[in-house]
């Protein structure tokens, strides 16, 4: 059976990677479970799948975990923090790693499962985000595989020939790749409305469910300026050879342009158990309990362009990408601390912009050469995120 570890069980992903590997019980072992804090939802998946490791980041969660397990699931080890995380990433019995940690945190042990050979499944873009040659270096140097879980970077691997890693994209005839956006809730908003935008009505995305930070980076359309740089690196190629195409129903998940004038897309309905049984199941297929998708109930597939007006976290991420070095990493960690910031009621919605765009112009941008330069400069772009926040305020 394949070992598996899931970072970040308790969120969206790793409900939905679980709701798959429920229908395979043959084929996959849930070896660890980790979570940041909510140690009630991960003491109830730990009673049901009983793993050998349950790891909270939260050292208090952790605790408060071990005491709900004595009595049902006592077999299970609680460990805590951050390096805990990093070592279930890399247990000899684990095969497959599924990095679904939202976020910053989520590169230490997704970088672990890389060095340690795993087959990493990453839905964990701000790996790539950050750190992108240390991460890809890693991958390639230690033998690990590195499967897509965001719906749009599977979709591409699913319309790419299986040697396009050996040969490149040029020498397989691919022109561009092009990545779809719903647009999210505002798509079509006035501009003027946007200021007043709320917290629950930015995570009130029409098609995907996400949690709240992903949903409110997918009304800014940060969330694809971050896919941009993850496909950059994923497919070895770079931001002008990348279209984004608004795509309102979220049928087409996106689509590769080759020399002779093909165009193939992969299609199905929203729902992110998809993407999961395919890498998991990669190069083979398993049934992941979607729907099958009816084309005549969909009707009608329309597509546009983005409006850099009403999304400049696009231009923001696309111009991260162009400076290179640290400067993706200060673009994630500005923009993570503005979310938190609009969540919490404290800036507008469209502040998020202006807060990564200060603190881009505001950071310098050293070569990424080492896990500590990257790791500095996310700590320096969140002080400067903040000071920015408070001088606005003030």
């Amino acid at each position: 059976m394949i070992g598996l570890t899931i970072l970040g069980a308790t969120g969206t992903i790793g409900v939905n990677t679980l709701d798959v590997v429920a229908r395979h019980p043959d084929r996959y072992r849930v070896v660890a479970l980790t979570a940041n804090s909510d140690h009630g939802r991960m003491a109830e998946l730990c009673a049901k799948w009983q793993p050998e490791y349950a790891v909270m980041a939260d050292v208090d969660s952790a605790g408060q975990l071990r005491e709900a397990l004595k009595s049902r699931a006592p077999a299970v080890q609680v460990l805590a923090g951050e390096a805990a995380l990093a070592e279930v990433a890399c247990l000899p019995q684990v095969d497959y790693v599924m990095a679904a940690i939202v976020g910053a945190a989520g590169l230490l042990p997704t970088l672990a499962a890389a060095r340690a050979g795993k087959r990493v499944l990453l839905a964990n873009k701000e790996a790539l985000v950050m750190s992108g040659g240390l991460f890809m270096d890693a991958v390639h140097e230690c033998n690990a595989e590195l499967l897509p879980i965001d719906s749009e970077h599977n979709a591409v691997f699913q319309c790419l020939p299986p040697d396009h890693q050996r040969r490149g994209l040029a020498a397989a005839g691919v022109e561009r790749v092009l990545l779809t956006a719903s647009g999210g809730p505002f798509r079509e908003t006035p501009l003027d409305e946007l200021a007043q935008v709320t917290p629950d009505q930015a995570c009130a995305h029409p098609n995907w469910v996400m949690g709240r930070k992903i949903s409110v980076d997918s009304a800014t359309m940060m969330n694809k300026g971050l896919e941009v740089i993850e496909a950059c690196w994923l497919f070895d190629t770079t931001p002008a050879h990348i279209q984004v195409v608004l795509h309102p129903q979220s049928v087409v998940h996106s689509l590769v342009q080759y020399c002779d004038g093909s165009v193939l897309a992969e299609l199905g309905h929203p729902d992110m158990r998809t993407p999961i049984a395919h890498a998991l199941a990669w190069p083979e297929r398993v049934s992941a309990g979607v729907e099958v998708l009816d084309l005549f109930a969909v009707a009608r597939l329309d597509f546009q362009p983005p409006d850099m007006t009403r999304f400049p976290c696009l231009h923001l991420a696309a111009q991260a990408m162009h400076t290179g070095g640290t400067a993706t990493a200060v673009l994630n960690a500005a923009n993570e601390v503005a979310v938190a910031e609009f969540l919490a009621g404290r800036i507008r919605f469209t502040d998020i912009p202006r807060v990564v765009e200060a603190t881009l112009a505001n950071e310098s941008v050293q070569p990424a050469t080492s896990l500590e330069i990257v790791l500095a400069a996310d700590t320096s772009a969140r002080n400067t995120a903040r000071v920015f926040i408070r001088e606005q305020a003030a």
